[in-house]
């Protein structure tokens, strides 16, 4: 993940936990706005800190071997199934097609179109919200059993890459066939139409090479320009190339627009447009609020809008250029939501040292992976650094009882007294370890020692990405439901 885009977290949650922040908390009392939290002591023992003696205590053991481990909750995580499950129903399709050598242009056509219909809507904010609306729908009293499965829902980018990579193969094998029907005069596909397929299939090679995690990580803003400025220009031919092979194929005698209207790839591609292009419809720019915290972070207010439990929005100086998500935070007694930048690149520290007063917007708010939350009854969030901003938003809320976890070094001198004040009155049982202070915990054991006590049914996570990993893992091998966002997330 780039530190200043990407996914739905907070501006530097991919910073490392050495550059992460936090303090003994306040023994603030909850004013009468804040919703009622049970207190655990308030996040210390009378004559010691929380944390005394954590490293000491019986945890519950890790389910399965560790080979079983590794295959079930590491290498074939719901993202990997998903895309697994999606790339092998479309290679059966492929392999038996081919096989039985039935296929043909017009049956590899569909295929295509369809598969990128599929992976554009996953990654359509209005589809996003929906499912993620859908599947976080169930009440508490439904069994945890398919609460914990349905809220794996942020995955569903693995549909979104495994209908982009069956898509491209499909397109491999409509151009080798494409290719040779025209040349040796077996169908009535046109030189443009192949010629077009071409140009396609080195468009979104391209796009798939820049999007694969290594790559993705390491070059973030050619990965971005080249979804756009590429998806872009490969919409627009594939345009061409659907009313290419309409014509190329349309009956003896009828008229194209006839043949646009019933063909199915026609409309496949209208909704694939519009998907594309709505988020733009609502580009607008809008006025902020700045309020610097410290060198090291600014909070930006908002009032255009009044977002949801999880969700983030994209903003930028530059429309074409590059956008950035950012975890919205309410704003429980103003009509506004904010949201935190802390330093982690060129782009958050120009904002800091700069502060707008407008910046650009797009689409609306998309739900994440905290969006979750209201289905379970109590659950544990655990923040390091900014990472923060996801958590805040679920706090304020208010849905669900909480307990916060957030691991950093000098939190009030990062994020300034006011936001740690507002964060202790909504959560004045929270754990804040100072890692400055007190050294970097073993999280994995300091959050089953707040699951056990709080009697959590599961855990939010929202830190950098390696220690995201182990905090799920840690906690879903021993059975207990733990959510973080993922790369693709």
């Amino acid at each position: 993940m780039s530190t200043d885009k990407g996914g739905f977290r907070s501006s530097d949650e991919t910073l490392a936990v050495e550059n992460q922040v936090t303090e003994k908390p306040s023994t603030a009392s909850v004013p009468p706005t804040a919703p009622s939290r049970s207190s655990d002591n308030a996040g210390a023992k009378e004559n010691g800190l929380y944390w005394d003696g954590y490293l000491e205590a019986e945890y519950i053991d890790k389910m399965h071997s560790k080979p079983i481990r590794n295959l079930r909750y590491m290498f074939f995580s719901v993202y990997r199934r998903l895309f697994g499950i999606t790339f092998a129903a479309n290679m059966s399709v492929f392999i038996g097609l081919t096989a039985t050598h039935q296929a043909n242009t017009g049956k590899i056509a569909y295929a295509i179109i369809s598969n990128l219909f599929v992976s554009i809507l996953m990654r359509q904010e209005y589809v996003i919200n929906t499912l993620f609306s859908i599947f976080t729908a169930w009440p508490q009293s439904t069994p945890l059993t398919i609460r914990r499965i349905s809220a794996r829902i942020f995955h569903i980018g693995g549909l979104h890459s495994g209908c982009g990579v069956s898509g491209t193969i499909w397109l491999i094998l409509f151009v080798a066939m494409g290719t040779r029907e025209y040349i040796h005069g077996l169908s009535p596909i046109s030189l443009a139409t192949v010629v077009v397929a071409w140009v396609i299939l080195g468009l979104l090679l391209v796009m798939l090479t820049f999007a694969y995690p290594s790559i993705r990580n390491k070059l973030h803003d050619s990965f971005e320009w080249s979804h756009r400025f590429l998806g872009w220009t490969a919409l627009a031919l594939v345009w061409a190339q659907v009313i290419l092979f309409i014509n190329d194929n349309r009956k003896p005698g009828e008229k194209l627009p006839h043949a646009c209207k019933h063909n199915a790839a026609f409309w496949l591609q209208c909704i694939i447009t519009l998907s594309i292009v709505l988020p733009w419809l609502r580009l607008r720019k809008v006025n902020v609020r700045a309020v610097t915290l410290s060198k090291h972070a600014t909070r930006l207010y908002f009032n255009y809008t009044r977002p949801g439990t999880g969700t983030a929005i994209r903003i930028t100086h530059s429309p074409l250029k590059e956008w950035h998500a950012f975890a919205t935070i309410p704003e429980p007694e103003r009509d506004e939501f904010s949201l935190i930048v802390s330093r982690a690149g060129d782009w958050t520290s120009n904002v800091i040292e700069n502060p707008p007063t407008k910046l650009w917007v797009r689409g609306l708010p998309t739900h994440g992976v905290l969006r979750v939350a209201p289905m379970f009854r109590r659950m544990i969030l655990v923040a390091t650094g900014s990472g923060i901003g996801p958590c805040a938003n679920t706090i304020f809320q208010g849905r669900i009882p909480v307990r916060l976890l957030w691991t950093s070094p000098n939190v009030r001198e990062t994020f300034g007294n006011e936001f740690v004040d507002q964060i202790l009155r909504y959560a004045p049982d929270a754990v804040l370890y100072d890692t400055r202070k007190h050294g970097k915990p073993d999280l994995v054991k300091l959050a089953l020692k707040m699951v056990k006590e709080f009697d959590a049914e599961a855990v939010g996570v929202i830190s950098n990405p390696s220690l995201t990993a182990k905090l799920v893992y840690g906690l879903t091998s021993r059975g207990i439901p733990a959510y973080g966002a993922i790369f693709d997330s």
